[in-house]
């Protein structure tokens, strides 16, 4: 690739059409790449029927084409535009699926059309399970004991190997769609027929259940710089999909070592694959070893890109695409300080947690269960100092009638069960069990959730006992809020009005702090608002 490329018409491949688990999540990659293009005067053409997203909305230099983006319509858009290059991973995976289509049947040939950023021999070797573990092995890298079958008479002769339970997977596809874990012989036929109805390609892998979850956002350009812009870890073990889990960044439960080992495994892999752009790696992490296997590596930004990007400040779509064009790490400028690169790694002093939510009630027949399958259709980012704080905003963020951890509108039957076999209302469920005197180790037996989550959560109770046992003054005041308990729900337990109580706080100081901010308004003027929420973990009480 030249140093930038000399292109001057772009087709910009969106997600398609809104599904639960896929396309909308991706409005902001869209949307970022946009930016970055018209930033370097290209003429854009996108194709994304989606009308739904900020991403389609008109703006200069922007021709849309509200098409579905499958091979047929993409090649008929080339022949009448003609652009220079196509950029495919913008629009998670349905336009990187289009994308290779298009490449392997030679129409991007035929029409002189270059690929911008990862090139498809490297998107091959991510999505085909085959040819991914054989590039691991090259490099001494540990992943699941899988086998990648293309027949029913495949998987049954896997599953010899693999043996129950196990893991089927539908290989290139988004949101875990046609995944499940098969623990008896019927299971296993079941879902290996279902994983066939969405890919020509399955998986038959060993079940790690109940590992941690891991992943990692990176960044590589043209000159093999690399970079590590933020990690991530799953509240839920290994057996729910990413997109149905609570997740925190920057990990906590990790080691330092354990931080390190996962960050050379992740920056290796990448450098060898050859990815240009951004990119996310995950992981399975045994919660009593040093033990991992890399799941997967999505050569595209994917939903957690999102989450990275406004977690941390750094805009990884709008990176991404600037590499994508030629540029290096050093070229690029850190657009949060204005003046020093891109290449650098965030270090944050607060965390993001982000949490789904479901509306499964709207859906005859299905299933309350959440597990390897994403269902949810849509989730919240909470900001804070602590998990309790962002836990209980995240719950109240949701909108489902939740006032926090403690105070929602559900009950439950059976609590084990719920604990055992995962739903929408787990957090709640959780909280319930310790309320009847259930412990941390009790729950992380039937959970297999990481003990530092629950005691966190069983903080939370403890400081809720307290409210509601003693008489309130400033020190338990100041507690509760950094626990994230709102002024309603500390009124609910002291018997006051949430007026009352926030009158109470005040006249005792008890008061976002926003001091030194001002400071950085004269340096970062366009970031002092984002500063000043992260840094000190506003919540908007009203």
């Amino acid at each position: 690739m030249p140093k930038i490329t000399s292109a001057k018409k772009v087709l910009l491949l969106g997600s398609g059409a809104l599904k639960i688990g896929e396309a909308g999540e991706f409005d902001y990659s869209g949307s970022q790449a946009i930016q970055a293009l018209r930033e370097e005067g290209m003429e854009i053409i996108l194709v994304n029927p989606n009308i739904a997203t900020n991403q389609t909305s008109k703006a200069d230099g922007v021709k849309i084409y509200f098409q579905p983006v499958l091979p047929e319509f993409v090649e008929r858009i080339i022949e009448k535009e003609r652009p220079d290059a196509i950029m495919l991973a913008w629009g998670g995976q349905t336009a990187l699926n289009c994308g290779s289509q298009l490449f392997h049947s030679g129409v991007l040939e035929k029409y002189n059309v270059e690929i911008l950023g990862t090139s498809v021999e490297t998107i091959d070797k991510t999505e085909d399970r085959k040819a991914f573990n054989a590039e691991l092995t090259k490099i001494g890298v540990h992943f699941p004991k899988s086998h990648a079958c293309e027949t029913k008479e495949e998987a049954l002769e896997a599953l010899k190997d693999i043996k129950l339970p196990c893991l089927v997977r539908a290989a290139f596809t988004l949101g875990g769609g046609g995944s499940g874990f098969a623990y008896n012989q019927e299971q296993f036929e079941i879902l290996i027929n279902n994983a066939f109805a969405y890919s020509p390609q399955i998986l038959v892998e060993e079940s790690l259940k109940g590992w941690k979850e891991i992943e990692y956002e990176v960044v590589r350009d043209r000159n093999d710089n690399c970079i590590t812009v933020c990690n991530m870890e799953n509240f839920d073990p290994l057996g729910v999909h990413t997109g149905e889990s609570i997740v925190i960044a920057p990990s906590q439960t990790l080691s330092d070592e354990e931080y390190q080992m996962l960050r050379s495994v992740a920056t290796k892999t990448i450098r060898h694959l050859g990815v240009v752009g951004e990119c996310n790696i995950q992981y399975a992490l045994d919660p009593y070893s040093q033990e991992y296997r890399v799941i997967e590596v999505n050569a595209r930004l994917s939903r957690s890109s999102a989450l990275a990007s406004k977690a941390t400040g750094y805009p990884l779509a709008y990176v991404a695409a600037k590499l994508a064009l030629g540029y290096t790490l050093d070229e690029l400028k850190n657009s949060v300080t204005g003046c020093t690169s891109a290449f650098f790694e965030p270090s944050l002093d607060y965390v993001a947690l982000k949490i789904p939510r479901w509306d499964l009630n709207k859906f005859r027949k299905v299933s309350q269960t959440i597990s390897s399958e994403m269902k949810s259709v849509g989730e919240i980012m909470a900001l804070g100092r602590t998990f309790e704080e962002v836990l209980q905003k995240g719950l109240r963020m949701l909108q489902i009638g939740a006032q926090g951890i403690s105070h929602h509108p559900y009950a439950f039957e059976d609590i084990k069960d719920i604990l055992e076999n995962p739903t929408p209302l787990r957090a709640f469920a959780i909280y319930r069990a310790m309320q009847e005197g259930m412990s941390v180790d009790e729950i992380a037996e039937l959970t297999k959730i990481d003990k530092w989550f629950l005691e966190k959560i069983e903080r939370i109770k403890k400081t809720e006992d307290n409210i509601s046992s003693q008489e309130m003054n400033i020190d338990l005041m100041k507690k509760a809020k950094k626990e994230g308990f709102s002024d309603n729900v500390i009124g609910k337990l002291i018997g006051k009005k949430e007026i009352e109580v926030r009158k109470m706080r005040k006249e005792w100081g008890v008061i976002p702090v926003a001091k030194k901010i001002d400071t950085l308004a004269g340096e970062f003027p366009a970031q002092t608002n984002y500063l000043y929420m992260t840094y000190h973990g506003i919540e908007n009480d009203g």
